[in-house]
């Protein structure tokens, strides 16, 4: 081989690398784009599902016998709703203030706490999968949502309000 086949053979190489790193760079950048559009369709999603997301929300919780030997009596959820990402996954999660009332199981070991009848507060926890708004049932007792999102060390998502 000689010098000038050389140098074309390297210069179609880097020309080859090239395209395949712009490549892969306009691809990464636009799916961050579409992560961003994602995020505004997921929140106006939200927004329209709310009620029946809240509904399934206590319905799961109030079943999971969490805590122990109460029965979920109420569950308040507040109005602001803070959004963010795990880092872990990516995936969009909603957080939600609540104030939850519990009475003790009759019969059993926290009927005589007195405590039982104090309200508490939580963080009501849903999750954007495949284009669909979801709950577990997952309750963070104890903090509200902003402190939930950092302690778990979420990224938060922040854009305008839907247009409803």
């Amino acid at each position: 081989m000689d010098a000038t086949s050389l140098y074309i053979a390297v210069g179609l190489a880097v020309i080859g690398f090239t395209a395949i790193a712009l490549g892969v760079w306009l691809r990464a950048k636009s799916q961050k784009k579409n992560a961003r559009v994602d995020f505004v369709s997921a929140r106006k999603r939200f927004s329209m599902q709310r009620e029946f997301l809240e509904a399934k929300f206590e319905t799961i919780a109030s079943q999971s016998g969490r805590p122990r030997g109460l029965i979920w009596k109420e569950c308040d959820f507040q109005s602001e709703v803070q959004f963010a990402r795990d880092p872990a996954n990516d995936q969009l999660r909603a957080f939600v203030a609540v104030t939850i009332s519990f009475e003790a199981i009759e019969g059993g070991e926290m009927e005589e706490v007195e405590a039982v009848s104090n309200l508490r507060a939580a963080t009501a926890v849903f999750s954007y999968v495949d284009g669909n708004w979801m709950t577990d049932g997952r309750t963070i007792f104890n903090l509200s949502p902003r402190q939930a999102i950092e302690h778990y060390r979420h990224t938060p998502e922040t854009a305008p309000a839907p247009v409803r």
